[in-house]
């Protein structure tokens, strides 16, 4: 494009400056008139191009700028008459410009930008500063930047690639292990070392792409021919690659070494990270590792076939290579389903992350400042209007409803029931999200409403609050830094991201919002920790850098302390020269400083590593200087989550357990010396390597890694004994610390856990039943074992490890309902909790896996807790992008999530009334062994099934008999009538729904049921009526079907209650009239989860 003219920038002819540029000359004449508080700023249109404006921003009276405050004000004023802008401000001395927008991308906080001009500063330094208007300027780049061109959606493509790069990549890895020597065949190493080797590659083969490798893009294939070629004794990977790996990429470059390693391996990078460090498996098979050339020239034509590059290009030729495509055959290869991990989708980790992260954050900020918080963000939330709803909540919510349904909105007019039924159609495509019924709809609509008015009225000020009336929390954080001008607050939100360097040597080392996956996989979370977390930063930086400016114009000069820190940390990252050295920097800090995790596969937390080496790798162009990739062993750690000591209790309590009575009995204090000499070198380690021209030697790690491993096997000695393990038996011992992979918390990651633990726990923990077949390993000393579930665990850990922060993990629905998951109930209930429940038909959150699930979002409480339900929510694949934008909770009362009974999934105020309203002693006090018994299908879908005669059911041997689908509940004959009536309603369909696991109808749900058999009674007549017609609607509804199994053909009866809702309503009537129901929300019950119960979608309805 034609660069900036810089006379006309230096001279403030701004429409010359454009007109050159290709844009139009406005039409409109007249400026924009801005006030704010007593002043009123006048704004020029300059140029225009396809809507959007730029606009100069004329001085005030005197001659001033506006400051960064109302700088912010005006752009906020300006945009309900032209969204899409750029303004320019100046001062009428012309010496200083500021050219602001606001970058809005998809799937992201919209982000204010700035970028100062002064007069003075060198032409080229002018260029360097508006690098990123000189490329945005051009037209279709401007659009990109402001939000006007939309990202396109690459992810179909993206899972295309996937799955065909998958299946293809497999067979690579397979064939590739045979050709490994000194390693035994088919063992867990060898497809341990395969993975190893083959990350390296394919991390190499991204940065040849970039020309990172002397210059080449086919430096490693050239690199082999050559080799092949010479006919050397030697195989490739001994020759050649080996020592590219140690000593190309891992040795240090000195004066001594520098000209060495450049002719042997040509101009490539020193990388350092730990990757191209010599691995575990290398040091114990040593010489006798080799592999075969044949592998590499099969590997290397597959690699070949692809497309690989680093940057967000989208996928058009179906062979492309990306890390984000990566990163999705990593999870493949990684989360293997039969060990209960799955694969998380970027929803899912967002959801998480930031209703985790960000509450965690202005907590801590709050904390600090509580008064200057207070002032300056709920003020915020209350102007705020529609800014933090979701553009889905909102949609259609100001358009007028078709008679015939705003018929049904006044529910004190009577047959509200009748009015209603046209809310039961499709609603209009203008106000509706996919497939929503006018139910949904209004029942959106109706909730957005009161937020607006909740908002408006000033009555969210709580952090919480954010989470559950599920406002756009990234856009809140984000607007709530770029509105600050408060210098201490903006200091405080810094220091408690990024950690804080002691400036004095009294101060100690200050760690940053640390987020931890305790079961981290290949990194879908941490991945997801770094999106959300990168915004933050950089909102921050961008502040405190315009607020230093506006200090520095208006002469400030006292306070010099106020300043010292902040211009500190301005140089370090937002003096870098560029952006993207900026974006690098920042990056490096969090992978550093903020992201934390451990799993008990080895190669899944290699893959993590290399995954967020490929985030810096792409920030890289070849004529930069590339700094070593940070080393981040000690922040990505394999090991088992659940043995092993967390809390400095626990570890002392078994080292002086063990050495009681013994005259050398000081083990303990010699474990906290040590830990003191681990925080001084693990903090170095830490600052070193995010410090410009830092430096951390290989002795300096190899001295840390010594230390914690002796203070590691001293406690594995005390854990093993407390497992029972002849200690002195080496074989013994060995074989344990094997199967158990034990990982002490308290030492692993003392700095943190000595400072209070981790500030977020965020993850996807594994799903598998605690049985010797599933899990190799013994599990001691967890009020959840009972559970009968890995999953709890690891939720129970997870309460230790952030024992004063925030916890984001998906569970299976179980946790709410089922008998066995009392006990971590009860651990849960004294936190502050919000979960929001999912069916796994017609659609699950994790694709292919039958899963019911919960995402658990839950924090410390000072006091007793709460929780709050996101409901139990059935959904299409078509309304998936809508599904977590439109969460929204109702708080539990007390008695509802207290004591063994399950949690009520409500997600409404009037199921939380409906609740309160039923009364009954049980179905148990109507029991009777000698009567006929009534059939209650145990498999519920759509609807339970409870019939007054077993239905047809002939076994292999053709014998007639009963399905043991179907229970037999035995009741006094006199009650027959109304528990069939009960049992088959929609009210027991819907307290089922919201008290069960969604999947089984046992007698504990029957039982559960306040089943008032006296008042029903009196209605006996009308209700017997009713259920011979539904008997007989059943009956003539069904239908004999047949399968085949093992033992033979079986034969069954099978009933479409469907067919009957018409007479199932009326017993719903019944029932509500001897509740005290009012038609609201007998409404309600009737029509609950109607779309999918009636077949309005998918394959709904079927049952």
């Amino acid at each position: 494009m034609q660069a900036f003219n810089q006379e006309h920038l230096k001279n403030y002819r701004f429409k010359h400056l454009f007109n050159e540029l290709g844009w139009d000359a406005p039409a409109q004449q007249q400026p924009y008139s801005v006030t704010v508080g007593e002043a009123t700023w006048l704004l020029d249109v300059v140029a225009l191009k396809k809507g959007v404006q730029v606009l100069h921003c004329q001085p005030g009276a005197q001659g001033q700028m506006p400051d960064y405050a109302t700088r912010q004000k005006i752009e906020r004023k300006v945009t309900p008459d032209v969204r899409e802008h750029l303004i320019v401000f100046s001062n009428g001395a012309k010496t200083i410009q500021v050219w602001q927008w606001v970058t809005r991308q998809t799937g992201k906080p919209a982000q204010y930008r700035e970028v100062f001009f002064r007069q003075g500063e060198a032409p080229e330094l002018l260029t360097q500063k508006l690098s990123r208007l000189h490329f945005a300027l051009d037209e279709e780049e401007l659009l990109t930047v402001l939000g006007v061109t939309a990202r396109l959606d690459d992810a179909a493509p993206r899972d295309k690639v996937t799955k065909k790069f998958y299946t293809a990549f497999e067979a690579q890895r397979k064939a590739f292990a045979a050709f490994i020597d000194g390693i035994p065949n088919d063992s867990e190493d060898q497809r341990w070392y395969t993975a190893v080797v083959i990350d390296r590659l394919m991390f190499l083969w991204f940065l040849q792409e970039k020309s990172f490798l002397n210059g080449q893009t086919e430096y490693l294939q050239l690199r082999l021919q050559a080799h092949l070629d010479g006919n050397h004794g030697q195989s490739f990977y001994k020759r050649f690659l080996s020592p590219l790996f140690f000593k190309g990429f891992a040795q240090e470059r000195t004066p001594e070494t520098a000209a060495a390693i450049h002719a042997e391996f040509g101009n490539v990078p020193y990388l350092n990270g730990g990757l191209f460090a010599q691995h575990e498996l290398e040091q114990r098979y040593g010489e006798a590792l080799d592999i075969a050339d044949s592998a590499f020239q099969k590997l290397f034509a597959f690699f070949d076939e692809w497309e690989w590059h680093l940057d967000e290009r989208p996928l058009k030729s179906g062979r492309e290579i990306n890390p984000d495509v990566l990163g999705y055959i990593f999870e493949k290869f990684v989360n293997q389903k039969q060990m209960g991990a799955y694969y998380t989708k970027e929803d899912i980790t967002e959801y998480i992350g930031k209703n985790t992260i960000i509450p965690a954050l202005l907590g801590k900020v709050r904390a600090e400042h509580p008064a200057a918080f207070d002032a300056l963000a709920w003020p915020l939330l209350q102007q705020s209007g529609d800014a933090y709803l979701y553009p889905a909540m909102l949609k259609g919510v100001d358009m007028a409803y078709p008679p015939e349904v705003e018929n049904g909105l006044d529910t004190q007019m009577p047959n509200l029931l009748a009015r209603r039924k046209p809310w039961n159609k499709r609603a209009d495509e203008a106000v509706s999200l996919p497939t929503e019924i006018w139910r949904e709809t209004i029942a959106r609509h109706q909730r957005t409403r009161e937020v607006r008015a909740k908002l408006a009225a000033g009555e969210l000020t709580e952090v919480g609050d954010l989470i559950t009336y599920n406002l756009n929390i990234r856009q809140f954080a984000q607007d709530l830094i770029e509105g600050c001008t408060d210098v201490a607050l903006l200091k405080s939100f810094w220091f408690n991201l990024a950690g804080r360097m002691p400036r004095q040597s009294n101060e100690k080392f200050r760690h940053g919002l640390s987020v931890l996956d305790p079961t981290c996989g290949s990194g879908a979370f941490l991945f997801s920790a770094l999106g959300i977390l990168k915004p933050l930063y950089d909102a921050t930086l961008r502040t405190l850098q315009a607020v230093r400016s506006d200090a520095l114009i208006a002469g400030e000069k006292s306070s010099p302390e106020k300043w010292a820190e902040v211009d500190e940390l301005l140089a370090r990252f937002a003096a870098t020269g560029s952006e993207r050295a900026q974006d690098y920097a920042v990056i490096k800090h969090i992978i550093v400083h903020n992201l934390y995790g451990v799993d008990i596969e080895k190669q899944a937390t290699e893959i993590a590593k290399l995954r967020l080496f490929l985030k810096l790798v792409a920030l890289l162009e070849p004529d930069d200087a590339i700094e070593p990739l940070p080393d981040i062993d000690f922040n990505i750690r394999h090991g088992n989550t659940l043995v092993g000591y967390a809390t400095a209790d626990e570890t002392e309590k078994a080292v002086k357990g063990a050495t009681q009575g013994n005259l050398f009995s000081d083990a303990w204090e010699d474990i906290r010396i040590r830990l003191t000499a681990v925080e001084q070198q693990y903090n170095n380690f830490q600052i070193q390597q995010v410090q410009r021209g830092g430096h951390v030697s290989a002795a300096d790690k190899q001295a840390l890694v010594h230390t914690l491993g002796e203070l590691e096997e001293m406690l594995n000695f005390h854990l093993a004994r407390e497992y029972g393990v002849n200690t002195t038996n080496t074989k013994d011992f060995e074989i344990w610390k094997k199967s158990h992979q034990p990982f002490h918390w308290y030492v692993d990651f003392y700095p943190l856990m000595a400072g209070g633990g981790f500030a977020c726990v965020v993850g996807n923990p594994p799903f598998v039943e605690i049985r010797p077949s599933n899990v190799s390993y013994i599990l001691r000393g967890y009020e959840t074992i009972g559970c009968g579930n890995l999953y709890a665990p690891i939720v129970e850990r997870c309460t230790v490890l952030a024992c004063a922060g925030w916890l984001g993990l998906v569970t299976p629905m179980s946790l709410l309902c089922t008998d066995r998951t009392v006990s971590l109930r009860g651990l849960m209930s004294s936190q502050n909790n919000w979960i929001s429940s999912y069916d796994m038909r017609p659609s699950s959150l994790f694709e292919g896996v039958a899963q019911r699930l919960c995402l658990l979002i839950s924090s410390h409480a000072d006091e007793s807790g709460s929780t709050a339900s996101g409901g139990y929510r059935r959904w299409s694949s078509e309304e998936r992008t809508a599904l977590l934008d439109t969460t929204w909770f109702a708080r539990l009362s007390i008695d509802h999530f207290q004591g063994a009974t399950p949690w009520p999934k409500i997600s409404h105020e009037v199921e939380k009334t409906i609740l309160g309203s039923l009364v009954g002693g049980g179905v148990v006090a109507h029991l009777s062994k000698n009567s006929p018994p009534i059939y209650v299908h145990r498999i519920v879908r759509y609807f339970v099934k409870a019939l007054n005669k077993a239905p047809l059911f002939v076994d292999a041997q053709g014998v007639n008999g009963k399905s043991d689908d179907y229970k037999a509940l035995s009741v006094d004959p006199q009650f027959s009538d109304v528990i069939l009536a009960c049992l088959n309603s929609s009210i027991f369909y819907w307290y089922w729904r919201l008290t069960s696991d969604g999947f089984h109808c046992g007698y504990g749900d029957i039982y559960r049921f306040p089943f008032d058999g006296s008042s029903l009674l009196s209605y006996d007549t009308e209700i017997s009526e009713l259920v011979k017609l539904l008997m007989v609607s059943f009956e003539e509804g069904s239908v004999k079907k047949s399968i085949a199994t093992k033992a033979g053909r079986i034969f069954y009866q099978e009933f479409s209650p469907k067919g009957a809702k018409s007479i199932l309503d009326e017993i719903d009537g019944i029932i509500a009239t001897s509740w005290g129901l009012n038609p609201e929300m007998v409404d309600h019950i009737i029509n609950y989860d109607i779309k999918y119960r009636m077949g309005f979608v998918g394959d709904a309805g079927d049952d």
